[in-house]
């Protein structure tokens, strides 16, 4: 379903209990980002710190959804332009980063990996399920749901990668899965960016 389609402007009591829903993913995913990204950095794995990358575009994209939420199209559409362009920035830097790995190869820990990416689906799920029901209301909450649904599938690969690189002690899942979730951001992020700009087009 086409999210320009749907209303934009919310009634007063679906609005205070997306707001509520919206606080309580912004501190999951901004709880979960500290966790990622020092187990990442610490453990040199190139799917963690991507993942934990995302989880800081989600922590933004749900303050920013906040703000926008009981205002016009025309900040609806430029802020899911910037929730594009948030993804397209994380995309990019993975593959500086799996790039950096390759030249200074190290095989991650592959327990680290593995748990924490099963931690961070857990959250993401929840994050989904809490969203599923607001999807359609508007565009923002369309590329807000759009996030969610990306970073499960961003978990699964982490799990996968964990499970890999202990099986063949190898850093090469790890690089490998790590640059397929930058792909995904940088694709869904061009999706979000043409769907925002056909909205404001739609508004002149």
């Amino acid at each position: 379903m086409d999210c320009c389609n749907s209303n934009d402007f919310l009634s007063k009591e679906v609005s205070k209990k997306l707001k509520l829903v919206l606080y309580i993913a912004f501190f999951i995913n901004a709880g979960m980002f500290l966790i990622e990204f020092s187990s990442g950095v610490i453990a040199r794995s190139n799917a963690l710190t991507a993942d934990s990358l995302d989880m800081f575009g989600d922590a933004f994209v749900y303050g920013i959804s906040l703000f926008v939420l009981s205002r016009g199209y025309k900040v609806q559409a430029r802020a899911s332009v910037i929730k594009g362009a948030i993804m397209f920035s994380v995309g990019l830097y993975v593959f500086i980063e799996a790039f950096y790995k390759i030249i200074y190869p190290i095989v991650p820990p592959a327990q680290t990996i593995t748990s924490i990416g099963i931690l961070a689906l857990a959250a993401n799920i929840i994050c989904l399920l809490l969203l599923t029901k607001y999807k359609d209301k508007n565009i923002n909450m369309r590329s807000s749901w759009i996030c969610s649904r990306n970073d499960v599938f961003s978990n699964i690969g982490v799990i996968m990668a964990g499970i890999l690189v202990a099986y063949f002690n190898s850093m090469w899942p790890d690089i490998i899965i790590g640059i397929g979730i930058a792909s995904l951001a940088i694709y869904f992020s061009v999706a979000i960016i043409k769907e925002s700009n056909k909205h404001n087009k739609s508004l002149f």
